[in-house]
């Protein structure tokens, strides 16, 4: 049985113990069967997803060629994010991650509001990914029900998250190979175009840039929307901080993952979108119907090219569902080991979190079923609700930063193998970048319900774990209730 905050032990293989404050070393024992190969690759496929290759189309109709601009700006907004996590997972690392740093930092009502605000938007992703990807595969079968194909995808990824870490390690490994290897062939094969060297191609030069609009054809109104679409195709980079923490080597994992951050994101994201808009006008209706992948594609004169892109989202789209599976397990297997959540919720056998794989499956899996019987009021809610959680997130990894770095700086410095560039000036930027995108959401019509949606639910997150963290501080005996510099320095004594 999982432990709770009532009677935190020393360590866990998962989570060391923290002497900066509570929620460390209170998760059950997972395994540690993920190998530096399956963490490197993770971290590569994590930047890579459905969105990229399908999403990103919305943003380029709206931005036109500034997408790259908006790209870039959101990615710096990332690395920030994720530099400052990595920091905190170097540190400690958790299979809790922001959710156990958030604790530590602020309290336990904003670990559990952060932790299982991501675990509903995890299952609900789990779910749209089944749906778009059967809908690939129903386009290959025609007349096979789609909810059926959903339910086949959700048998294979609870089997692998169900066996063995290391078994969900090797299939996320191959999946990430997969997407890599389609992504950086899409770039050589691009920027040979581009420089007119790919046989039966001319150069387009500036073309494309500078004609139809110019580079900002829909003015910053385009901008703004180009740069909301791209802020939310970089999630699922959280993940490897995740599975970080059931790894051989766990500082080391993060460290290298998070460093390795900025080539990443400035080449999938920004250099694929520039190949994209140097290649085809931003205008070309194939762009959105299609996707820009396939339209830069199909603009070469690639044989095949709507099949080879049907291929590689299927494989995005998969490979996303099996790390969502995972996530959400190990998230609500840590905020339950942390006394946030019902406890047999928490059950771990063999390493592995059975019943957190097996609901948060469920719940993917109720989603699917919402999307058929309630596809005009219930399901559109659920969506909207997910909208801006993942900016939710980040603030509170923000703030948590600012207040661990300061904590560790001064009582565990050892522990900084990742260190925030500029601490703490570009912390403070990323939040006000937040901020300013929260206002920018506000005053775009389609992004406003989102916004408010997610502020519902994550002001009831709020209070439930204020009333919670308010109840088990009645319950603790007075001296479990001194304040934690007080307890720390009577330890040192």
């Amino acid at each position: 049985m999982p432990r709770t905050s009532a009677s935190p032990p020393t360590g866990s293989p998962t989570e060391p113990a923290d002497p900066s404050g509570p929620a460390a070393g209170t998760e059950a024992a997972l395994g540690n069967g993920l190998k530096q190969r399956h963490l490197s690759m993770i971290a590569l496929g994590g930047v890579i997803g459905a969105g990229l290759f399908v999403g990103s189309g919305a943003g380029i109709a709206a931005a036109g060629p500034s997408i790259v601009i908006a790209y870039a700006v959101s990615g710096l907004l990332v690395m920030l994010v994720m530099r400052m996590l990595g920091e905190m997972s170097a540190a400690h690392p958790a299979s809790g991650s922001f959710s156990v740093h958030a604790e530590r930092a602020i309290g336990p009502w904003a670990g559990f509001t952060a932790g299982w605000a991501f675990w509903v938007l995890l299952c609900v992703a789990v779910g749209l990914e089944g749906i778009a990807a059967a809908k690939i595969v129903t386009g290959w079968l025609p007349g096979t029900p789609e909810w059926a194909w959903v339910a086949l995808f959700m048998v294979v990824f609870l089997g692998t998250n169900l066996a063995s870490v290391t078994r969900f390690g090797e299939f996320e490994f191959w999946f990430a190979a997969l997407k890599v290897t389609a992504i950086t062939l899409f770039l050589v094969l691009g920027v040979l175009a581009v420089l007119g060297v790919l046989p039966g191609t001319d150069a387009p030069g500036t073309a494309n840039l500078t004609g139809g609009g110019g580079f900002l054809p829909n003015g910053p109104e385009g901008l703004v929307i180009g740069l909301l679409a791209s802020v939310f195709a970089y999630g699922g980079l959280e993940t490897v901080t995740i599975a970080a923490a059931e790894s051989e080597d766990p500082v080391r994992g993060v460290a290298k993952a998070v460093r390795t951050a900025m080539w990443r994101i400035a080449l999938f994201y920004v250099g694929s979108m520039a190949v994209v808009v140097t290649l085809v006008p931003w205008d070309d209706p194939k762009v959105v119907e299609v996707g820009p992948f396939y339209a830069a594609l199909d603009h070469l004169g690639i044989a095949g090219a709507a099949e080879i892109m049907n291929v590689v989202i299927l494989v995005a789209l998969l490979s996303a569902m099996n790390a969502n599976v995972y996530g959400a397990s190990r998230m609500a297997c840590s905020l339950v080991a942390r006394g946030q959540g019902p406890k047999r919720l928490g059950r771990v056998g063999s390493g592995v979190p059975r019943t957190a794989v097996l609901v948060s499956s469920a719940f993917g899996f109720g989603c699917v079923l919402l999307s058929y019987w309630r596809p005009d009021d219930v399901f559109p809610w659920l969506l909207n609700m997910i909208g801006a959680v993942i900016l939710v997130v980040w603030i509170f990894i923000a703030v948590s930063q600012l207040i661990l770095r300061s904590r560790l700086e001064r009582e565990a410095p050892q522990r900084l193998v990742v260190r925030m560039w500029l601490f703490p000036g570009l912390t403070v930027v990323a939040l006000l970048a937040m901020a300013g995108i929260f206002v920018l959401m506000l005053r775009q019509p389609d992004t406003r319900d989102q916004l408010l949606a997610t502020g519902v639910l994550t002001v009831v997150l709020i209070a439930v774990g204020a009333v919670r963290q308010r109840r088990a501080a009645g319950q603790e005996p007075v001296e479990r209730r001194e304040p934690a510099e007080r307890r720390e320095s009577a330890e040192r004594g």
